[in-house]
């Protein structure tokens, strides 16, 4: 019998709808990943991208159907938690479509993506945890389907991917969860400060894997990183670029102090 391979793990990952079964999964597989339990053997290659199992509910509503809520309540607060564990959610998806998907890299891509996607969740767990100490689940309020409509937008290159993934959409987690914090310790949930904390301490370190994987694909066609993302984000990305942004967490994570000029040039603040 074949031993499993890593993209074969990652489409078992993506197809499963159930929350616990992708959750074991994701933590099943990324454990197998490091003990070198599966291989790198690419027979058949990518399917084309297509929606990843998810469950019925939340429905998902465009951006601007979701309902704005004060954190004066409880529901308030978990209505926010709730949008910030659906990223988390898709952020699972998100880490293992760019190994399914993308398969000419070194050995260490996939060692990063598979420790975003083990992360991201155990991010979701801990956010679930906070929604069900209020009284809710993932499921109980409306999303919407961004973050998997860039994928599938930037499924035919993985610069493109990383440039407008993790380092536009993602990073936006990095400028907002401070203030998000902020007003959450005011309300007095100090146990969701608490979470958000550990996921803008390792959502820097995600970025960072997109930035450094975008500068390797530059550096492999010979083009400059702050043009080319200002060019891709031009091209590609839909909607309004959104400031202002966190200085200090984006440098950590990667972008140089010209991307950061250039988000602004294209940012309404």
């Amino acid at each position: 019998m074949s031993q499993l391979s890593i993209y074969q793990a990652a489409a078992q990952c993506l197809a499963a709808s159930e929350l616990v079964q992708k959750i074991r999964l994701t933590t099943e597989m990324a454990a197998a990943w490091r003990a070198g339990e599966l291989s790198l053997a690419d027979d058949a290659g990518p399917a084309p991208i297509c929606e990843p199992g998810r469950p019925a509910r939340p429905p998902l509503v465009a951006p601007g159907k979701l309902p704005r809520r004060g954190l004066g309540t409880v529901e308030g607060r978990a209505a926010l938690l709730h949008a910030v564990t659906h990223i988390e959610f898709n952020a699972i998806n998100l880490a293992w479509d760019a190994v399914y998907r993308f398969r000419d890299h070194p050995r260490q891509y996939v060692d990063d993506w598979v420790r975003v996607a083990d992360e991201e969740a155990y991010h979701f767990q801990l956010l679930r945890k906070r929604l069900n100490d209020m009284g809710h689940d993932y499921g109980d309020f409306p999303a919407h389907n961004g973050l998997w409509d860039m994928a599938v937008r930037t499924d035919f290159d993985p610069m493109v991917r990383m440039a407008l993934v993790p380092r536009v959409l993602e990073a936006r987690g990095l400028d907002v969860t401070p203030g998000m914090m902020q007003r959450l310790k005011h309300a007095g949930d100090d146990e969701s400060v608490a979470a958000l904390e550990i996921i803008l301490r390792d959502e820097v370190g995600h970025v960072e894997i997109g930035s450094r994987w975008f500068k390797y694909h530059c550096d492999q066609r010979g083009l400059e990183m702050a043009s080319t993302f200002r060019d891709l984000i031009k091209r590609y990305f839909i909607g309004e670029l959104r400031g202002p942004f966190n200085y200090e967490h984006r440098c950590a994570a990667g972008f140089s102090e010209e991307e950061l000029r250039a988000l602004e040039s294209l940012s309404y603040s």
